[in-house]
């Protein structure tokens, strides 16, 4: 089949290639000139695992193009998908303002019919204004589908290929059979095409996505508690974990959830309910608890320094929102540089990917390591913000000799207490005495 992916971002660019890797052509469209040769040239403008593979074999067979022309996109292909950013707007909602103005050109180019599938995550209703916005000056016949894509970050090459599940929101059977037809050689296994209307489609992936980070938030006010009253995170986890209505998954307590879907989308369903007159009081709860939860190691540094934190150098492991990606986008690192920064703090990171994202924001307001080591030199703590492979089974030998303080404040659990104690280390986690 003939695909044009209309945004090359993380999206846009994991489903053209993915979608290519089965034997469609794909062309994928960009209004940014220099990422569009980069990607002609052979270089991937993303960090995901596994994506560089497929990428590079499909350039080379000739399935997977580039191009800025959103009209050579319309002429192209037989399905275009939107794969457009849709930023939180200043008072939560998901700006719109990408796709339909997309929608807008697509109404004044399109010459016959296609399917257009909104991929992006977008509020309930988009579809109804995305049709809208493309009738306005369209002359033929178009239909309009919701995929939402369920890919995690680090995963995301797995997860498009061998997905869980398919959700189409979609009104029209010749839509629907052409996307069936598209995803069939995915489902090989048997897992679902579930095909639903579109604005149901639309709320499926807002409901996912909140639903699990109210899962990881509650487990973050379970771990505080512990602290509160001496328990153990860890073990209460377990015994939750294995109860089958519950799962293991999304239980893992830590200093807040962040990246570009779950604090996006829970603040756009929570704006989409006001708009409908209807106050999500757990998503209330889940935004303020997870906000605070981003720094509340900050508290315990202070305190363990007896609040003077002026010249202390501070090591930071782990930049990125999550291991496997270079995203920092909401990453609760960046909140706790920011706090220690305020108290007068030097920081020194490592991460194994995130690094220059970081440099670009922070530019030299901290340091950076060449390795996960060098920056303990001389630093009087050592803070763990993300969890990396490469940070779970460290030298703590070399950790101690490094440290002016051998104290480490692990955001992620990595660590058994009995390891750093053994270690005359000083460690503080979330949840566990």
């Amino acid at each position: 089949m003939k695909i044009s992916v209309i945004g090359t971002g993380y999206v846009g660019l994991v489903t053209g290639t993915c979608l290519a890797e089965t034997g469609n052509e794909v062309l994928c469209v960009d209004i940014d000139k220099d990422k569009v040769e980069r990607m002609q040239s052979g270089e991937v403008p993303i960090y995901e695992p596994h994506l560089d593979i497929l990428f590079e074999r499909n350039i080379k067979a000739n399935r997977l193009k580039f191009s800025t022309s959103l009209k050579e996109g319309l002429e192209h292909g037989d399905i275009l998908f939107l794969a457009l950013p849709t930023p939180e707007d200043e008072d939560g909602s998901a700006d719109l303002k990408y796709i339909l103005g997309v929608a807008n050109d697509i109404g004044n180019l399109i010459t016959q019919y296609k399917v257009i599938v909104d991929k992006s995550t977008v509020p309930v209703g988009t579809s109804e204004k995305v049709k809208a916005a493309i009738e306005k000056n369209a002359s033929v016949d178009f239909d309009v589908v919701s995929n939402p894509e369920f890919l995690r970050e680090g995963f995301a090459v797995d997860d498009f290929l061998k997905p869980e599940r398919i959700v189409i929101g979609a009104s029209s059977d010749r839509a629907i059979k052409l996307m069936e037809k598209l995803y069939k050689p995915f489902v090989r296994s048997g897992n679902p095409i579930i095909i639903m209307d579109e604005k149901s489609a639309e709320l499926t992936k807002y409901a996912a996505n909140s639903f699990l980070a109210t899962k990881i938030t509650f487990m973050n006010e379970i771990a505080n508690f512990c602290d509160k009253v001496g328990a153990d995170v860890d073990k209460v986890r377990i015994g939750m974990g294995t109860d089958s209505r519950i799962g293991k998954r999304f239980l893992f307590p830590g200093i807040g959830y962040g990246g570009s879907c779950f604090p996006k989308d829970v603040k756009a369903l929570h704006k989409s309910g006001k708009d409908s007159n209807y106050n999500f009081k757990i998503l209330d709860a889940v935004i303020n608890v997870n906000h605070k939860q981003k720094t509340i190691l900050v508290p315990r540094i202070l305190k363990h320094f007896d609040h003077n934190l002026k010249g202390k150098k501070i090591a930071v492991w782990g930049l990125a929102f999550k291991p496997e990606t270079d995203d920092i986008r909401e990453a609760p690192a960046l909140y706790i540089i920011d706090e220690l920064l305020k108290e007068g703090a030097d920081i020194a990171a490592f991460d194994p990917e995130a690094m220059p994202n970081v440099k670009r924001k922070l530019g030299d307001s901290i340091s950076f390591g060449t390795n996960m080591y060098d920056v303990l030199i001389n630093a009087d703590a050592l803070v763990i913000c993300t969890e990396w492979s490469i940070f779970r089974t460290p030298d703590f030998n070399k950790i101690r000799e490094s440290l002016n303080h051998t104290v480490i404040f692990d955001g992620r659990n990595l660590y058994d207490s009995k390891d750093t104690t053994e270690n005359d280390i000083t460690y503080y986690s979330i949840g566990r005495p």
